[in-house]
């Protein structure tokens, strides 16, 4: 077999001021810092080794530099979670950890599981992410300084209020900031009226759908209910049946999906019959929610699939 037809695998481990990269299977590695020049390094090497998949952790954004630039040359890039990285090691009986072995267990971990790729966000997509995830901090802000001030002194009080009144402008600039995004785009102005037709769908469920979960429309409704956790995972063993519970996926996701849910078993003339019946049928609380937030989640990925509007018949 040609060293061109060799199927070549690549790990790369991510740190806030290094790139470690472990080639397989020959076993090549490199080391360069994490600026313009080390990138520039890492990604013409890539592209003279073609490979057939490079791996990378989620690395609370730290990867995403690197990912755009590989996926700009067209190279196929998967970014996986870190606990998947680390059972993998486990499993393999690697219990070392440096920078330079979690590049090669990533390595290993691409020829063995071979995780799908799926597109990386663009430049917007990722402006757009950072002003939800700050608008997220600024609410959680303001919300524990709500609750200081129902046991504060006076003299605190005074602090107190300010920073909350300044925290509720902080917010209102980012809503208006965000929506100026959204209807300067066609595409994605036409993504959140799609998804603002729901029943339920608010203008921030809106954009943390556009924002967190840009594969919405791409995907089938099985998979994009594990991207966003709320698919029901078997906990069986011989005859023994135990209960299906949801774990793991995008907590942001989820969390903004819990709140419209509850709006739309109240309001949405699909969610609220489909929720009813499941009462009927004797099933807990937690479990109809659920089970709603996967029936919405599924009516909002067909809308964008099918770029049509909401309507009660065709949901």
């Amino acid at each position: 077999m040609s060293e061109s037809t060799v199927e070549k695998f690549v790990g790369i481990d991510v740190s806030k001021g290094t790139l470690d990269l472990c080639i397989e299977p020959a076993g090549e590695t490199l080391h360069v810092d994490y600026d313009d020049k080390g990138i520039s390094q890492v990604v013409k090497r890539l592209v003279e080794v073609s490979p057939t998949l490079i791996v990378m952790e989620a690395t609370g954004g730290l990867e995403m530099r690197l990912a755009g630039e590989l996926s700009a040359k067209s190279l196929p890039v998967a970014i996986i979670n870190p606990r998947q990285a680390r059972d993998f090691a486990k499993a393999t009986g690697q219990l070392a950890k440096t920078d330079l072995v979690d590049a090669a267990t990533l390595a290993a971990f691409a020829r063995a599981i071979r995780p799908a790729v799926r597109p990386i966000k663009g430049a917007d997509t990722r402006a757009l992410d950072d002003l939800v995830t700050r608008r997220r901090q600024l609410v959680d802000m303001r919300v524990q300084e709500t609750l200081r001030l129902g046991t504060a002194s006076k003299i605190q009080k005074k602090s107190l209020a300010a920073h909350i009144t300044w925290l509720d402008k902080r917010i209102t600039d980012l809503d208006d900031d965000l929506t100026k995004r959204l209807r300067a785009s066609d595409v994605w102005k036409t993504k959140d009226d799609l998804l603002r037709g729901i029943p339920g769908i608010g203008a921030v469920t809106s954009l943390t759908m556009l924002a967190k979960c840009p594969e919405l429309g791409q995907l089938n409704r099985r998979e994009i209910a594990a991207l966003a956790g709320v698919a029901p995972l078997a906990r069986d063993s011989g005859k023994h049946r135990g209960k299906r519970f949801i774990w793991g996926g995008r907590a942001d996701v989820r969390a903004v999906l819990y709140m419209a849910t509850i709006s739309a078993i109240r309001f949405n003339s699909r969610i609220k019959p489909f929720a009813e019946r499941l009462k009927q049928a004797g099933k807990p609380g937690k479990v109809i929610i659920v089970a709603c937030m996967r029936k919405l989640l599924t009516i909002m990925n067909t809308k964008l699939k099918n770029n049509t509007p909401w309507s009660p018949q065709n949901a």
